[in-house]
Protein backbone atom coordinates (compact mmCIF):
# COMPACT_ATOMS: atom_id res chain seq x y z
CA UNK A 1 0.00 0.00 0.00
CA UNK A 2 3.42 2.78 0.86
CA UNK A 3 4.00 2.06 -2.77
CA UNK A 4 0.88 3.29 -4.01
CA UNK A 5 0.91 6.10 -1.93
CA UNK A 6 3.85 7.09 -2.89
CA UNK A 7 3.45 6.89 -6.40
CA UNK A 8 0.96 9.33 -5.97
CA UNK A 9 1.86 12.68 -7.59
CA UNK A 10 0.96 15.73 -5.12
CA UNK A 11 -1.68 18.16 -6.45
CA UNK A 12 0.19 20.59 -8.68
CA UNK A 13 0.03 24.04 -6.93
CA UNK A 14 1.33 26.80 -9.20
CA UNK A 15 2.40 30.50 -7.56
CA UNK A 16 2.52 32.88 -10.61
CA UNK A 17 4.69 36.08 -9.90
CA UNK A 18 3.89 38.98 -12.34
CA UNK A 19 5.80 41.95 -12.52
CA UNK A 20 4.37 43.06 -15.94
CA UNK A 21 6.36 45.10 -18.14
CA UNK A 22 8.28 47.01 -15.19
CA UNK A 23 11.75 46.20 -13.53
CA UNK A 24 11.39 44.84 -9.88
CA UNK A 25 14.28 43.17 -9.04
CA UNK A 26 13.34 43.34 -5.60
CA UNK A 27 10.28 41.40 -6.27
CA UNK A 28 12.05 38.65 -8.18
CA UNK A 29 15.17 38.46 -5.42
CA UNK A 30 12.77 38.05 -2.70
CA UNK A 31 10.66 35.04 -4.06
CA UNK A 32 13.86 33.44 -5.15
CA UNK A 33 15.27 33.15 -1.48
CA UNK A 34 15.16 29.99 0.32
CA UNK A 35 13.20 31.31 3.09
CA UNK A 36 10.23 32.46 0.91
CA UNK A 37 10.50 29.16 -1.31
CA UNK A 38 10.42 26.83 1.79
CA UNK A 39 7.32 29.03 3.07
CA UNK A 40 5.59 28.10 -0.03
CA UNK A 41 6.42 24.65 0.10
CA UNK A 42 5.22 24.93 3.56
CA UNK A 43 1.87 25.99 2.12
CA UNK A 44 1.54 23.33 -0.01
CA UNK A 45 2.27 24.87 -2.94
CA UNK A 46 4.98 22.70 -5.46
CA UNK A 47 5.53 25.01 -8.59
CA UNK A 48 7.42 28.71 -9.03
CA UNK A 49 6.52 30.64 -12.23
CA UNK A 50 8.02 34.17 -12.11
CA UNK A 51 7.65 36.82 -14.94
CA UNK A 52 10.81 38.76 -14.49
CA UNK A 53 9.76 41.41 -17.04
CA UNK A 54 12.67 44.07 -17.62
CA UNK A 55 14.25 42.83 -14.69
CA UNK A 56 18.37 42.34 -14.53
CA UNK A 57 18.17 39.18 -11.92
CA UNK A 58 17.55 35.84 -12.75
CA UNK A 59 16.49 33.30 -10.54
CA UNK A 60 17.21 30.02 -9.93
CA UNK A 61 15.97 27.32 -12.03
CA UNK A 62 14.90 24.31 -10.10
CA UNK A 63 12.99 21.22 -11.34
CA UNK A 64 11.60 20.32 -7.96
CA UNK A 65 13.27 17.54 -7.23
CA UNK A 66 13.66 15.61 -3.81
CA UNK A 67 10.66 17.57 -2.07
CA UNK A 68 11.94 21.54 -3.52
CA UNK A 69 10.18 23.83 -5.20
CA UNK A 70 9.43 23.64 -9.10
CA UNK A 71 11.09 27.12 -10.18
CA UNK A 72 10.78 28.66 -14.01
CA UNK A 73 11.04 32.16 -15.24
CA UNK A 74 10.20 34.08 -18.49
CA UNK A 75 10.96 38.17 -19.36
CA UNK A 76 7.31 38.26 -21.43
CA UNK A 77 4.29 36.63 -22.23
CA UNK A 78 2.19 37.77 -25.39
CA UNK A 79 -0.63 36.79 -22.45
CA UNK A 80 -0.36 35.78 -19.14
CA UNK A 81 -4.15 34.64 -18.94
CA UNK A 82 -3.16 31.48 -19.11
CA UNK A 83 -0.77 31.73 -16.14
CA UNK A 84 -3.47 33.63 -14.23
CA UNK A 85 -5.82 31.11 -14.61
CA UNK A 86 -3.65 28.16 -13.83
CA UNK A 87 -2.40 29.90 -10.73
CA UNK A 88 -3.19 28.74 -6.97
CA UNK A 89 -1.80 32.01 -5.67
CA UNK A 90 -1.09 35.18 -7.62
CA UNK A 91 1.58 37.61 -6.13
CA UNK A 92 2.13 41.14 -8.68
CA UNK A 93 3.68 44.19 -8.48
CA UNK A 94 0.85 46.85 -7.04
CA UNK A 95 1.03 48.60 -11.08
CA UNK A 96 0.18 45.38 -12.80
CA UNK A 97 -2.88 45.27 -15.03
CA UNK A 98 -3.14 42.22 -13.84
CA UNK A 99 -4.66 42.77 -10.28
CA UNK A 100 -8.24 43.27 -11.44
CA UNK A 101 -8.07 39.90 -13.70
CA UNK A 102 -7.09 37.95 -11.04
CA UNK A 103 -9.81 39.47 -8.61
CA UNK A 104 -12.14 38.64 -11.77
CA UNK A 105 -11.12 34.80 -11.97
CA UNK A 106 -11.26 34.91 -7.68
CA UNK A 107 -7.65 33.96 -6.91
CA UNK A 108 -5.64 34.12 -4.27
CA UNK A 109 -3.39 37.62 -4.44
CA UNK A 110 -0.44 39.27 -2.96
CA UNK A 111 -0.02 42.80 -4.05
CA UNK A 112 3.77 43.68 -3.42
CA UNK A 113 4.53 47.71 -3.55
CA UNK A 114 7.23 49.05 -4.87
CA UNK A 115 7.18 52.81 -4.00
CA UNK A 116 10.04 53.16 -6.79
CA UNK A 117 7.89 51.92 -9.44
CA UNK A 118 4.28 53.85 -9.01
CA UNK A 119 2.68 56.58 -7.75
CA UNK A 120 0.74 57.13 -4.95
CA UNK A 121 -2.81 56.10 -5.74
CA UNK A 122 -1.74 52.56 -6.47
CA UNK A 123 -0.03 51.63 -3.78
CA UNK A 124 -2.98 52.73 -1.61
CA UNK A 125 -5.45 51.73 -3.73
CA UNK A 126 -3.97 47.87 -3.03
CA UNK A 127 -3.78 48.87 0.72
CA UNK A 128 -7.53 49.76 0.28
CA UNK A 129 -8.61 46.43 -1.26
CA UNK A 130 -6.63 44.40 1.67
CA UNK A 131 -8.41 46.17 4.04
CA UNK A 132 -11.47 45.02 2.46
CA UNK A 133 -9.93 41.37 2.96
CA UNK A 134 -10.22 40.78 -1.34
CA UNK A 135 -6.30 40.65 -1.25
CA UNK A 136 -2.64 40.67 0.82
CA UNK A 137 -0.56 43.71 0.46
CA UNK A 138 3.10 43.59 1.14
CA UNK A 139 6.51 45.14 0.58
CA UNK A 140 9.49 43.20 -0.80
CA UNK A 141 10.93 43.18 2.89
CA UNK A 142 7.59 41.80 4.55
CA UNK A 143 6.52 38.96 2.30
CA UNK A 144 7.76 36.07 3.43
CA UNK A 145 6.08 37.13 6.66
CA UNK A 146 2.78 37.89 4.55
CA UNK A 147 2.95 34.63 2.95
CA UNK A 148 3.68 33.28 6.09
CA UNK A 149 0.82 34.75 8.05
CA UNK A 150 -1.57 34.13 5.36
CA UNK A 151 -4.88 32.45 5.42
CA UNK A 152 -6.34 32.13 2.01
CA UNK A 153 -9.66 31.05 3.53
CA UNK A 154 -10.00 34.45 5.21
CA UNK A 155 -10.22 36.55 1.52
CA UNK A 156 -13.22 37.32 0.80
CA UNK A 157 -14.24 36.91 -3.24
CA UNK A 158 -14.57 40.32 -5.21
CA UNK A 159 -17.38 40.88 -6.70
CA UNK A 160 -17.28 39.98 -10.54
CA UNK A 161 -18.82 42.01 -12.58
CA UNK A 162 -19.12 45.24 -10.67
CA UNK A 163 -16.24 47.51 -11.17
CA UNK A 164 -18.14 50.38 -9.82
CA UNK A 165 -16.38 49.71 -6.12
CA UNK A 166 -12.92 49.33 -7.51
CA UNK A 167 -13.46 52.43 -10.03
CA UNK A 168 -14.35 54.42 -7.57
CA UNK A 169 -11.26 54.07 -5.05
CA UNK A 170 -9.24 54.63 -8.51
CA UNK A 171 -10.99 58.21 -9.12
CA UNK A 172 -10.85 58.63 -5.41
CA UNK A 173 -6.75 58.21 -5.83
CA UNK A 174 -6.51 60.02 -8.90
CA UNK A 175 -8.30 62.98 -7.45
CA UNK A 176 -11.65 62.94 -9.37
CA UNK A 177 -15.15 63.99 -7.79
CA UNK A 178 -17.33 61.20 -6.58
CA UNK A 179 -19.95 61.12 -8.79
Amino acid sequence: MGDIEESVKQEKKVVFVTVGTTLFDALVRIVDTKEVKQELLRKGYTHLVIQIGRGSYTPAKSEGKDGSLAVDYFTFSPSIADHLRSASLVISHAGSGSIFETLRLGKPLIVVVNEDLMDNHQSELAEELAERKHLYCAHPQTLHQTISDMNIESLLPYPPGDATAVAKLINKFLGFPDD
